[in-house]
């Protein structure tokens, strides 16, 4: 995504863990939350910088607009497939172990999407680097969960998101402006000696800890998904080139069906499964899920394909185009606590039909601006309105997640909660790309106006007709995600707790 967030329920992807044997002194649990946020700051840079840099990549390595998309699909199909065996592993192995196992292969990662010579190795090191987050990210919550007693985890957590918050403002600003003065590729270079120093720490501070309890992982439902996931993924992505009716994207759609249908019947007779069905028996449970999908199938859509619409509409800088972001950052880094105490006095279920409903005006407010807009008259209103309403459901969303489950399930309906935060940005950048293809090529009409696309994508100087075919695109793309948002928050009122009740 472009802009950085964590998913809905990070903070509380974690077990319960009883704090160590013998209580670890003062600095050295400083220490341990400066390793997890430093190994979590690789997600976090590389999450919103790598956004506004997605023109300048595309236009470097020669890149269609379906190979585009898989520069953020490669990396959130692996992460949102995994992150729930991640958290699996650390339990039964070790989340010292782990974490530090994520750490070095999100290193090695991006050392080969630095050095790639072409956009399918870098999607490629994508894909790793999205194996690695899923193992790093659960792994620094449960760390911080094992090392901090009960009383003292709330204030650990809200450090290590207050962190995240910090990062994924500044993470659009340095992407934009490396790949304006310098190159895209310090994006992944700079996560180098974040990993080494996170690792020196690491080994020297945090304990080793696991769950006695823990038992067998439940790979069979991690191929299902993946392999479901990426069928599908690829034939939307692939649909506007090859055609509907093409026997491999046929192939594609309904192997990919498949495929999540017997990850669904295997999670169903798994003696340990990654995704426990029987939590969606829960209305408030599986109605909040289905908000999570919607609303963050419109943030992830929207925010990919909004630096496209501002660099190449607009003509901004992919520096300004960053800035654009900054709103979204501070808002909710620094309104997250109010809304979270507002959801408290007045139930989370206002917060959760308001909330998404605002976001979504916020999202259409960003379709109204003309081509060569600035920043007052372009994206300023729609993003601080969109970032309110962020910011009102984030925090209620966790706690209606968490509440809506016995208290031994509560780490893994969060971590459900956020897996499904990550797909429903895959299948966004997916499907929505059908849609801009659709209205671009309609509104060119004229052969090649597919390859064009590509082109009005990767920086080619834009005719008139063009960047207007292009920017009724992009407004169809964000308006239909603005409904989708209000739609969540439709969903929200009708299925989230309301104030006083106990689910």
């Amino acid at each position: 995504m472009s802009v950085a967030h964590r998913g809905p329920c990070e903070e509380g992807q974690v077990r319960a863990a009883a704090a160590p044997d013998q209580p670890l002194s003062a600095s050295r649990k400083r220490w341990i939350l400066v390793a997890t946020v430093l190994g979590s700051s690789l997600t976090f840079i590389d999450g919103s910088a790598l956004g506004v840099a997605l023109p300048a990549i595309q236009n470097d390595l020669g890149a269609g607009p379906a190979a585009a998309q898989w520069v953020s699909n490669a990396y959130l199909l692996t992460l949102g497939a995994l992150v729930l065996i991640g958290g699996a592993a650390g339990d039964r192995f070790g989340r010292r172990k782990v974490f530090l196992i994520g750490v070095a292969l999100f290193a090695l990662a991006s050392i080969a999407c630095g050095l790639a010579p072409t956009v399918e190795l870098l999607i490629a090191g994508r894909a790793v680097q999205g194996i690695g987050a899923a193992l790093l990210t659960p792994g620094a919550l449960a760390v911080i969960g094992s090392a901090f007693p009960p009383d003292e985890r709330g204030k650990a957590f809200g450090t290590w998101a207050g962190a995240g918050a910090l990062f994924g403002m500044a993470g659009p600003l340095v992407g934009g402006w490396l790949a304006d003065a310098a190159d895209w590729r310090f994006i992944f270079w700079i996560n180098v000696p974040l990993a080494a120093l996170t690792a020196v720490i690491t080994l020297r501070a945090v304990p080793e800890s696991r769950d006695p309890d823990a038992r067998g992982l439940d790979w069979v439902g991690a191929l299902l998904a993946v392999t479901g996931l990426a069928a599908l993924t690829w034939a939307l992505t692939a649909a506007p080139d090859l055609g509907w009716a093409d026997p491999l994207i046929v192939t594609g759609l309904i192997g990919g069906a498949v495929l999540l249908a017997a990850f669904l019947w295997a999670e169903a007779r798994e003696r340990h499964p990654m995704m426990p069905l029987g939590l969606f028996r829960s209305p408030v449970f599986s109605g909040v899920n289905l908000l999570t999908l919607l609303l963050y199938f419109a943030l992830g859509g929207a925010m990919f394909f909004l630096p496209f619409d501002l660099i190449r509409v607009h003509g901004w800088s992919a520096t300004l185009a960053g800035a654009a972001m900054l709103p979204f950052a501070v808002i909710m880094g620094l309104f997250s606590g109010a809304a979270g105490r507002l959801a408290d006095r007045f139930g989370a279920r206002l917060s959760l039909s308001v909330g998404p409903i605002l976001a979504g005006v916020g999202l259409a407010l960003l379709a109204l601006p003309a081509p060569g807009a600035g920043y007052v008259d372009g994206p300023l209103a729609g993003m601080t309105v969109l970032a309110i309403g962020m910011t009102l459901a984030v925090g209620p969303l966790t706690a209606a997640v968490m509440g809506a489950v016995p208290q031994g399930h509560t780490g893994v309906a969060s971590g459900i909660n956020n897996a499904v935060a990550r797909v429903a940005a895959l299948l966004a950048i997916a499907l929505l790309g059908v849609i801009l293809s659709a209205v671009f090529v309609a509104g060119v009409d004229a052969p090649g106006a597919r390859a064009l696309l590509g082109e009005v994508m990767g920086g080619a100087d834009l005719e008139p007709a063009a960047r207007d075919a292009f920017h009724a695109a992009f407004r169809a793309v964000i308006l239909t995600c603005a409904g989708l948002a209000v739609l969540s928050g439709i969903i929200g009122g009708l299925t989230a707790p309301g104030r006083h009740k106990a689910e």
